[in-house]
């Protein structure tokens, strides 16, 4: 059981209810520490006074603004003043739809209990208005000496915290942004086939599937080092579609997808590292087909010079197994070595 990171008042029109406010979300970020190279000497954060060199007691820090010419002291003390009273109340000002809420804004999520079993009549009340609304209660407090805007939402049979961004926080993507597009309209067999494409990679929402691939491989890079063994490196990132195989990309994508014909079993889909292979082993062709080879392929094109699509076609042709997971330069390594 965790500990409230903040403790107060949730307070609705004229009705208030004592709350405690819970961290729904945990890092499983690796950690490490840092050290001198070629010694195993930690390195260590100090404050130090950068006039006297001299290291500062914490209750000896204040705040200072810098005006340019001189600095406003404020002592924590100041802070708290201007703000008894909200630093420990949660005041919803009204309750929007939940839909009207653009997801940019939402920042991070809480979890939000009642403080005492004397209090869960309220608070089931208003857990379950908000539910059969589908609203969402906009309110402001003050946590750690800075002012929130949170939306407060009905989950399951809980209430959530999800504290905002402010809307002079939101940047302008194109202002942000130098390189998006001007408006065009693609062609449209391409936005056709682009539909096609999300249409049968289109799934139920599951983030069980999901997993923290690169924390995983930092794990073996650790466990790897510390056995003496050598680190097996990344696979480079595949090449950018240009905009002359951009048809060729999203065909051969949509037949990957859907039901490979040389695969005997499903698609194999990638889901954030975790890919599910086909059911049977692709079968080999005839040795009578002409393969693709190092020098060449069906049309006279050297393989490195053909596209992603084509290359990924050849590849079922010669019955090269774990060829949807390959980018341009395997899938030309690999015929080449099966046709060598």
């Amino acid at each position: 059981m965790s500990r409230p990171v903040w403790t107060g008042v949730l307070s609705f029109g004229l009705v208030s209810l004592p709350v405690a406010l819970h961290s729904a979300t945990d890092s499983h970020t690796i950690p490490f520490h840092q050290l001198q190279r070629g010694t195993a000497d930690r390195i260590r954060n100090r404050r130090v006074n950068e006039r006297t060199g001299d290291e500062v007691d914490n209750a000896e820090i204040v705040k200072g603004f810098d005006t340019g010419g001189e600095y406003v002291i404020v002592e924590p003390k100041e802070l708290d003043d201007i703000a008894p009273g909200r630093s420990k109340a949660i005041e919803v000002s009204g309750f929007v739809d939940l839909d009207t809420v653009d997801p940019i804004f939402f920042d991070k999520t809480y979890y939000l209990g009642p403080r005492g079993e004397q209090h869960g009549t309220v608070y089931a009340l208003l857990q379950r208005a908000l539910a059969e609304s589908n609203k969402a209660g906009v309110a402001t407090f003050v946590m750690r000496g800075r002012e929130y805007l949170v939306a407060l939402k009905a989950e399951d049979d809980l209430l959530t915290l999800h504290t905002l961004h402010w809307a002079d926080e939101i940047r302008d993507p194109h202002r942000e942004v130098p390189d998006l597009p001007s408006k065009t309209d693609p062609p449209a067999a391409e936005v056709k086939m682009a539909h096609q494409l999300i249409d049968t990679l289109t799934t139920d929402w599951n983030p069980e599937d999901f997993r923290d691939t690169f924390q995983e491989k930092v794990k073996a890079l650790i466990e790897a080092k510390v056995a003496g063994e050598a680190v097996e490196k990344a696979e480079p990132a595949a090449r950018p579609t240009g905009a002359v195989d951009l048809m060729d990309a999203l065909r051969a994508s949509v037949e990957r997808a859907r039901s490979p014909k040389d695969t005997g079993g499903k698609a194999t889909t990638a889901v954030a590292g975790k890919t599910r292979e086909e059911k049977k082993p692709a079968a080999k062709k005839p040795a009578a087909k002409k393969r693709a080879t190092a020098h060449g392929s069906a049309r006279g094109k050297p393989l490195m010079a053909l596209t992603k699509a084509e290359l990924y076609e050849k590849a079922a042709a010669a019955g090269i197994e774990g060829r949807s997971t390959m980018n341009h330069d395997q899938l030309a390594r690999a015929l080449s070595a099966d046709g060598g």
